[in-house]
């Protein structure tokens, strides 16, 4: 073998002949100039780079999975909108125009569901495949198969395994029914395998569709299931879409990097990595401000509306009660404020709780009649969690300006849902939470005003982060996350309200049509309509509930949930205990869909005509006897 003379620095090449080159080795030469999928890309360290500040490189353990079969171009794992992305751009899938994503979706009840509320193309402002993910059917996930762990993360539609592009209309041209696409050559072999699996395994394949037509997308597993629960919830505190959202994938989105690469502490002021969390946790404080019209400065980062509502008023109380030691509140307020109130009077301060009147709203005169020298605050539920009645903001605003008191509000099922404008309504404390409005859960905020000052004790005592009132490690992640679903909902506001309207006013006409003697408790008109209470008269709300085991429902705020007793705030509002006992509260969300509307008041129909016929109140009723004269012996 030559040999390059000592000392030079470069080895003398060696010649061979260029017939002479084996096919493996060829092979192995053009995989190895092949770039490497986006999966698996690294960020290269430039030379001037300093070596004690290497740059964050993305994961390339094989955690997320999903990632790298659906050829997401997210370096920290899956997301929603990246694996649709990708999905859309697969050799063998179509384009799809904002017009034909809004058809696709109006077939599982998604957003440009024709069904629903809404006919013609897709709004601009969202892509066509963040449209497809709106959809019911394809936000929710499929139970994992024991055989094929990615089961999951199949194609759930016909639009998204590809039943509108050229090779599915050649299949249908071939055999009459649609057949799955042949995946690309180019595709590992693991990858072909299971998407000819997941395709095959989508049901209702056959039927015949124009060439190069895009059919209504149908769910793998029946619409609105999910794990055998259907999605239709009740209350703040109870079910899901009013005690918990389920969390916008785009705000799932936004937080992904957050919870992987970019992890620093946003407090720290001495490298990029906490420059970069510090950038985002602001950037989401002015997202929570502009929502409600307010100062990104006057934004306090919370564990949720619990730690808001007790930072508010014990907060207030305690700085101010050298001089004022009275609070008035109402007797329909959430648990927690309730339950700091009576905190606050076994240290000495002085509560009036104001009753309701018939339909849940509060008496201003009363409201005025309770103030006294002494009066440091009010609270005030802007929409109350259990029966959706929305109070008179603006006027308790003005009445507590004029009389120089502070104003707080408990805004957990107002804030993204209706509009809220801090300085219009005259709020100087306002409470937030994070789950309310299709967020993490495990955040919230407090709005605290600047001019003219509010001033509050800390609860808890720190490093001081947060203007000293909250002291401790911002979450940057949740941070980032309520931000999204404040930008989101400000947003989306106009045109979920008008949806939920209709799908709460189908739900309660359908079944006040078919069942007599169905009360809705609160105001009418003064309401969230995604906050429905119904009281069932004859019939036990907790025997509806154990019939209805497949919606989820509630007979009350899930923060007494254990209790057996009526719901407080049904009895504030004089309704008999017999009625509070049978009140079932319906939630209804973004991700409602007309058909869980319809299955609800299928069952519920059904449940409650069964249920009387074995009630003898009912038969009693039926024979005309009048129950409230019968006098009932204690035993």
């Amino acid at each position: 073998m030559p040999r390059s003379p000592r000392g030079s620095r470069s080895p003398v090449p060696l010649r061979r002949s260029p017939t002479r080159r084996c096919p493996a080795a060829l092979r192995g030469r053009a995989r190895a100039e092949r770039p490497p999928p986006p999966h698996l890309r690294h960020e290269k360290v430039p030379n001037s780079a300093p070596a004690a500040m290497p740059t964050a490189k993305p994961i390339t353990k094989p955690i997320f999975t999903l990632s790298k079969q659906l050829g997401c171009d997210c370096p920290y794992g899956p997301t929603v909108t990246g694996i649709c992305n990708a999905q859309l751009r697969a050799p063998h899938r179509p384009d799809l125009t904002a017009t034909a994503a809004s058809a696709s979706a109006s077939g599982a009840g998604g957003r440009g569901g024709a069904a629903l509320c809404r006919r013609g193309p897709v709004r601009p402002s969202l892509p066509a495949a963040m449209q497809l993910w709106r959809c019911l059917a394809a936000l929710r996930a499929v139970p994992l198969s024991p055989r094929r762990r990615l089961s999951a993360a199949a194609p759930r539609t016909q639009t998204e395994a590809g039943g509108a592009g050229t090779a599915g209309a050649a299949a249908r041209g071939r055999g009459g029914a649609w057949r799955p696409p042949h995946p690309p050559r180019s595709l590992p072999r693991a990858a072909r395998r299971w998407r000819r699996r997941s395709a095959a395994a989508v049901p209702g394949r056959a039927g015949n569709h124009p060439a190069g037509a895009c059919p209504a997308p149908r769910p793998l597993a029946p619409p609105g299931r999910r794990w055998g629960r259907r999605a239709l919830a009740a209350g703040r505190g109870g079910g899901a879409e009013r005690c918990v959202c389920p969390q916008d994938p785009r705000v799932l989105d936004r937080m992904l990097p957050y919870l992987t690469g970019c992890y620093g502490n946003p407090h720290s002021r001495t490298h990029a990595y906490g420059w970069e969390s510090e950038a985002a946790t602001e950037r989401a404080r002015r997202q929570v401000a502009d929502l409600i019209g307010a100062d990104p400065r006057e934004i306090i980062f919370t564990s949720g509306a619990t730690e808001s509502n007790n930072t508010a008023i014990k907060g207030v109380a305690r700085f101010y009660k050298s001089r004022k030691k009275h609070i008035i509140t109402t007797q329909t307020e959430h648990k927690c404020v309730l339950d700091s109130c009576r905190s606050l009077e076994a240290e000495g301060f002085q509560i009036t709780y104001l009753p309701v009147q018939k339909n849940g709203l509060i008496d201003l005169k009363e409201l005025e009649a309770a103030f006294r020298p002494d009066t440091s605050l009010v609270s005030v539920m802007a929409v109350n969690n259990e029966i959706g009645v929305k109070q008179p903001i603006r006027d308790i605003g003005e009445i507590c300006r004029a009389r120089k008191v502070f104003f707080h509000t408990d805004a957990a099922q107002a804030v993204g849902k209706i509009p809220m404008d801090v300085n219009d309504l005259k709020i100087d404390l306002m409470s937030i939470s994070g789950h309310k409005i299709y967020g993490p859960k495990g955040v919230g905020a407090i709005y605290v005003r600047r001019r003219p000052r509010v001033r509050l004790e800390p609860l808890q005592s720190g490093g001081g982060q947060e203007r000293g009132l909250r002291s401790g490690t911002v979450p940057t992640p949740l941070a980032v996350g309520l931000g999204a679903a404040c930008e989101v909902a400000q947003e989306e506001m106009e045109y979920d309200h008008k949806r939920i309207s209709q799908l709460a006013e189908r739900l309660v006409t359908k079944i006040m049509s078919e069942v007599p003697d169905v009360v809705m408790n609160g105001d009418r008109e003064h309401r969230y309509p995604g906050c429905i209470n119904l009281s069932f008269a004859y019939v036990e709300g907790e025997s509806l509930l154990m019939a209805l085991k497949d919606v989820a429902l509630s007979s009350g705020s899930a923060c007494t949930s254990a209790s057996l007793e009526p719901s407080y705030v049904l009895r504030a509002i004089g309704a008999d205990e017999d009625l509070a006992h049978s009140s079932i509260r319906f939630g209804i969300g973004r991700f409602t869909t007309e058909e869980e509307i319809d299955y609800t008041v299928q069952k519920c129909i059904q449940h409650v005509k069964r249920l009387r016929e074995m009630s003898p109140l009912w038969e009693m009723v039926q024979d005309g006897i009048d129950l409230k004269s019968i006098k009932w012996s204690q035993h």
